[in-house]
């Protein structure tokens, strides 16, 4: 067995148990590099505390993503990931509903006021009553 097929075997052997990465460190990862390019572009025009903020930020998310990774409480971090995954889908899910609705010629589209439901009708039917198939209000619009 070769120097380095022992340390792969003895890092996973550390790593059994442990978090490691997943979306969440993912997007943490994302944004600490974010932050190191930041501090980069900026380190010659800032001076002083605000640059100390940039230092104290990227070294915040360099740390809680070693924790995650790190961590063997795994019940915890993949609720935090659960949490961040729902959140992230309902942001992605909802951008690509708006460029749907957007490219959309033939229908236009209401937002009922009472349970925010989205309610799509044909264009061009001139002024109409819309009753919201989740909650029964009407809504009183023009195509």
């Amino acid at each position: 067995m070769g120097v380095f097929e022992r340390m792969r075997n003895g890092l996973i052997q550390f790593m059994y148990g442990r978090n490691g990465m997943d979306q969440l460190n993912r997007a943490l990862l994302v944004a600490y590099l974010v932050v190191w390019i930041l501090r980069m572009l900026t380190a010659a025009s800032i001076h002083g505390p605000f640059y100390r903020v940039w230092d104290v930020l990227e070294w915040v998310l360099f740390i809680l993503i070693m924790f995650r990774m790190f961590s063997k409480n795994l019940y915890r971090r993949r609720e935090e990931n659960q949490k961040w995954v729902n959140w992230w889908w309902k942001v992605k899910s909802a951008g690509a509903g708006a460029r749907a609705r957007h490219a959309d010629k033939d229908h236009k589209y209401f937002t009922c006021k009472n349970c925010k439901a989205i309610c799509r009708v044909p264009v061009g039917k001139g002024k109409i009553i819309i009753t919201c198939p989740k909650c029964g209000a009407q809504i009183h619009a023009k195509t």
